[in-house]
């Protein structure tokens, strides 16, 4: 299927990571041009030259979240070099693992402007060219804990939950302007972040990894961990011409996992 986006501009954060890098290369298979935010200059560069093996353009950017005094700069150096942001892919690290109760305020103030803040900053500085142009992509990633919140991740639960609000208000007031935006919810993914979760979970338990990852896998319908390249191709296609009529939705990528309706 052609997407019809090819041509387009989209800024992908977290792009260093598994999930970010998957969903760079997956839009620049579609001829998308990326810019490629990372916290991690190196992992941003490493994604940047893979997805230039598509053909298209790619701009990795040194991108600390949690700094927004860097938006406007950032955003300036993508238009100069790509065009105006017109797919926005946003996708930030994880907090630590903790309990809700306990953590001191400024803990909850450093995650709350990498995750949340950053994420609606860096939105509110693209959406008014969608918007001028009648067509935009606003996609959001968050985790399975804002359906089911999950145990000792109290800060990720907390804070992403609050991601899901804001889209789904955004999305009513720019329906009208071509732009849609959306939630997904990857479920155990397998990527670094889902390694350094098992592997904090066997230590804290004093159990085997493997014997974590065993548990985690038969408690998905699937019997497996998702691979990051089919979460990203449920991002491309929310990005694409064909996808404009989906917006305000929350789309579970988690193989089953998540037991709710």
């Amino acid at each position: 299927m052609d997407l019809g986006i090819k041509g387009r501009t989209a800024l992908v954060l977290g792009a260093g990571g598994g999930l970010g890098g998957a969903v760079a290369r997956a839009l620049a298979a579609e001829g998308v041009n990326v810019a490629l935010g990372d916290i991690d200059a190196k992992a941003a560069r490493a994604s940047a030259d893979a997805v230039e093996t598509a053909g298209v353009k790619a701009v990795p950017l040194a991108w600390d979240l949690a700094d927004l005094s860097l938006i406007g700069p950032h955003i300036g150096t993508i238009a100069r070099e790509l065009g105006p942001v017109e797919i926005l892919v946003n996708i930030t690290g994880g907090p630590p693992p903790t309990p809700a109760a306990g953590q001191d305020a400024a803990q909850w103030t450093r995650q709350f402007q990498a995750m949340v803040l950053s994420v609606i900053a860096i939105t509110d500085a693209v959406l008014p060219e969608m918007r001028s142009r009648k067509w935009g992509r606003i996609i959001t990633s968050t985790s399975s804990g804002v359906i089911a919140p999950i145990p000792n991740l109290g800060l990720s639960n907390t804070l992403r939950s609050s991601l899901v609000g804001w889209s789904k208000t955004l999305s009513r007031e720019v329906a009208r302007d071509g732009v849609t935006a959306n939630i997904v919810v990857p479920g155990r993914i397998a990527t670094g972040r889902i390694t350094f979760l098992d592997e904090a979970r066997a230590k804290r338990e004093n159990r085997p990894v493997e014997a974590v990852v065993a548990e985690s896998n038969a408690s998905i319908p699937a019997g497996r961990y998702g691979r990051p390249e089919e979460f990203a191709a449920a991002v491309a296609f929310l990005a694409s011409e064909q996808a404009s009529y989906i917006t305000g939705s929350v789309i579970r990528i988690d193989g089953g996992q998540i037991p709710s309706v």
